[in-house]
């Protein structure tokens, strides 16, 4: 494969690192790995905005529209529990890849991670 793709899914796969192994499996010499997925705000009083809103507002939402506030608590957890920027970028490079980084969106609330198989 010449690239592997990934948006908002990794975050709720049991072992991430033996999907970011086999994403550097299938991949050929040159290939690229990018994964899109909610992260880790890194503006300070962004972050406690975005905290306030992820714990009281999503949920809230997701009750009255789509009448289950669990599914919902779920997706703000889950947030919570993956790997911070740095972190999931050290766990791309242990997997094999090179030349990996990430650029944050939106103050870190959406990541892209990239890395190449040499």
């Amino acid at each position: 494969m010449d690239g592997y793709t990934i948006a908002f899914g990794i975050r709720n796969v049991t072992h991430i690192e033996k999907a970011l192994s086999e994403a550097y499996r299938v991949l050929k010499k040159g290939g690229r790995f990018l994964c899109l997925e909610l992260s880790h705000v890194d503006v300070p009083v962004f972050k406690d905005i975005y905290d306030i809103y992820s714990f009281s507002v999503i949920p809230a939402v997701g009750e009255l529209v789509a009448g289950d506030r669990q599914s919902y608590q779920y997706l703000v957890e889950s947030i919570r529990r993956f790997p911070k920027q740095e972190k999931f970028a050290q766990m791309i490079q242990e997997a094999g890849f090179e030349a990996v980084e990430y650029e944050n969106l939106v103050g870190g609330v959406v990541a892209i991670h990239s890395g190449v198989k040499l």
